[in-house]
């Protein structure tokens, strides 16, 4: 329930970032129209990882952090990074709070079950704050416990700040501040021990942002694919010609080519579900979620 990442739309249709991974792994593996073919299951920050090794979905692409604990100690693989992000506090406007370290003696609502309680349990705890947690289980939750003034602070990661103050009754009112207090590299995950499946969904994401350095557009592709002027780097993404890089992978040679056509590349997705023009107005120049080119971390390896 994050828009911008997972949330229902007023259709009822699933749509967000980490929607738009599972469609584009869709895509790739069943091409034209692959993207639909996705069952989407609900779950809670404190049981997503035991419902993912327990078999009852085949991906976790909830807006989760990638840890040494969660990568090497509960079987878990991380496949990449769609969203880099960080932790940060929401507060209204009329407490006069300006800043983080003005936090000494508040209640704080946060998820439990997540690094978003641990990291600000550190926070407090190291800058000699008293303070009062209030933990949920669902991000609504939350929310609706912050709204109603049950606690002073809201805090998750940034952007999910952003989503939520777009539902609070007065949006307006309320501020996030400026520190941010943690790193939150956000991606999905598969289950240790599926080495072929994983690796699947760690390329249909690095497909996503090299077609996004390479200026290759949803709306490009049909063109692209048989212009043989493109570089053997745009040939070889969009299965032209003679390359096959599928055949790694188990897919067909066409892989990245139905994962663009569907869903876009990795700017497009971001811009659809978070940019400028959705009320998260989150820009993507200069942040961390520019491509390496433009001074931020995105970076895929080499397709090829």
């Amino acid at each position: 329930g994050l828009p911008g990442f997972s949330n229902p739309d007023a259709d009822g249709n699933w749509v967000g970032i980490d929607v738009d991974v599972c469609r584009a792994v869709a895509a790739a593996i069943f091409g034209k129209g692959g993207d639909e073919k996705v069952e989407y299951f609900q779950t809670s920050a404190s049981e997503r990882f035991t419902k993912l090794q327990n078999n009852e979905y085949d991906v976790l692409s909830r807006n989760t952090t990638w840890t040494l604990s969660r990568d090497a100690d509960i079987g878990l693989t991380f496949n990449g990074v769609n969203f880099y992000d960080g932790q940060g506090f929401m507060v209204r406007k009329d407490s006069g709070i300006t800043s983080a370290y003005e936090l000494d003696g508040v209640t704080i609502c946060t998820n439990t079950g997540t690094t978003t309680e641990l990291n600000v349990a550190d926070f407090m705890t190291y800058n000699g704050f008293d303070y009062e947690l209030l933990a949920f289980v669902k991000a609504d939750e939350v929310r609706a416990a912050y709204d109603a003034g049950r606690c002073d602070v809201h805090t998750t990661d940034k952007s999910g700040l952003a989503a939520q103050r777009t539902q609070l009754s007065q949006p307006s009112d309320h501020l996030v501040l400026p520190e941010t207090i943690s790193k939150e590299p956000l991606g999905p995950v598969t289950r240790e021990g599926d080495e072929v499946w994983s690796d699947i969904v760690y390329w249909v994401l690095n497909a996503l942002i090299t077609a996004d350095e390479l200026g290759i557009k949803s709306t490009d592709v049909k063109t692209l694919v048989d212009d043989l002027t493109q570089t053997p780097e745009v040939q070889r993404i969009l299965g032209g010609g003679d390359q096959d890089t599928g055949a790694y992978l188990g897919l067909k040679k066409d892989w990245a080519y139905w994962a663009i056509f569907e869903v876009g590349n990795y700017g497009e997705m971001y811009e659809r579900n978070v940019g400028l023009d959705t009320p998260l107005q989150l820009g993507r120049a200069g942040s961390a979620n520019a491509g390496w080119k433009d001074g931020g971390l995105l970076y895929a390896p080499p397709i090829r």
